[in-house]
């Protein structure tokens, strides 16, 4: 089994820690050895040690996996940036129910995929993507790095979700359409339009709302 620690004690950091375990109920990969977090956490996060903050990983001496389970894009992106040691790998943490088409689906590193979700045919989802709860992707459709994807969120066919995006529970994005970089996405927002980049949209149909 590979060794494997969860940046992030938040509650979807606790939820990798599930996903870990129910991937090792099928067939034991990994040993979760702790939490890294920048936020003190005492002794244990449900029963797992806590390790320290996020520098101390540049610190480790021999290989470890490393999940990244934290939702906010940015945030994301920022603590990737500050971690050099190339004794981290990025493994793919894939739910045992997940369901994923045998037709040209790429999958780069770090993806966390969670229970129900259903990724078809023809897709590319690049590096650190998050498909949370009962997502899905649908045909032809291109996943940038960083994005975060929120329960239940579906998208269509033939869609291009550009780097950084954040798109809340519920949402739904129709097909032949491109979100650009940096895009908030509200929860159960209906999106029929492309939208563009660095704007915050919500509604039905989801409409930018204002541009950061």
């Amino acid at each position: 089994m590979k060794k494997i620690a969860i940046i992030g004690a938040g509650g979807f950091g606790r939820e990798v820690k599930m996903l870990i375990d129910q991937i090792n109920h099928k067939e034991n990969q990994f040993q979760l050895v702790g939490f890294y977090d920048d936020k003190h956490y005492e002794n244990h996060i449900n029963g797992v040690p806590y390790l320290g903050k996020i520098e101390n990983i540049n610190m480790i001496n021999d290989p470890l996996c490393l999940a990244v389970a934290i939702a906010d894009p940015k945030i994301k992106q920022r603590v990737l940036d500050k971690i050099d040691n190339v004794n981290i790998e990025y493994p793919n943490l894939i739910h045992p129910s997940v369901i994923i088409g045998q037709d040209n689906v790429k999958l780069g590193k770090g993806n966390i995929i969670c229970a129900g979700v259903i990724i078809t045919i023809d897709i590319e989802i690049e590096d650190f993507v998050i498909l949370n709860l009962s997502c899905t992707v649908g045909h032809d459709t291109q996943i940038k790095k960083y994005c975060s994807f929120m329960p239940t969120v579906n998208i269509s066919g033939e869609v291009i979700v550009n780097e950084a995006v954040y798109v809340g529970t519920g949402a739904k994005i129709i097909n032949l359409l491109e979100i650009g970089e940096n895009t908030i996405v509200g929860a159960g927002a209906v999106v029929s339009k492309s939208l563009p980049a660095n704007c915050t949209a919500v509604g039905i149909p989801a409409k930018p709302i204002k541009f950061h």
